[in-house]
């Protein structure tokens, strides 16, 4: 059993909405969760993550979760959106070492590594967002 991490920041969009797609997948063997290095716990997704999910037909509640090392030792794989919050979890988790990754770098992406923010943005940003998650977790599938 495979068990994928998404994070970002706040937990409202980008690794929600990385965590609903996955789960969408409905793939037996992998369990999924997603959490926020600067999370408030409880926090509901943002309206336009939701709004693009529904968009695509996928249905998905959500609140978000404070990155802890309970859910560091969970996960087999920590994806998170950005360089910056790889770092975060290496820095904060050091047994996180050597299972955490950029979401477009588990992919095998090349280039620019971080999957761009659509926080207080409109939901066309939103809608990028989502694409950008889309395609990197598409081509991660073969690896669980």
């Amino acid at each position: 059993m495979e068990r994928v991490l998404f994070v970002c920041t706040g937990n409202t969009c980008r690794s929600p909405m990385a965590e609903a797609i996955l789960k969408a997948k409905q793939i037996p063997t992998v369990q999924v969760k997603s959490a926020g290095v600067y999370a408030l716990n409880g926090s509901p997704a943002s309206a336009n993550a939701l709004k693009v999910l529904a968009e695509q037909e996928i249905e998905f509640e959500h609140q978000s979760t404070q990155l802890s090392v309970q859910e560091v030792d969970w996960a087999t794989f920590v994806l998170t959106m950005t360089e910056s919050h790889k770092q975060a979890v290496i820095t904060n988790f050091p047994n996180a070492n050597g299972k955490t990754f950029t979401l477009k770098e588990f992919a095998g992406e090349q280039g620019y590594a971080d999957i761009s923010d659509p926080y207080g943005g409109s939901l066309e940003n939103y809608r990028a967002t989502f694409e950008q998650i889309r395609k990197a977790i598409e081509k991660s599938i073969e690896k669980w």
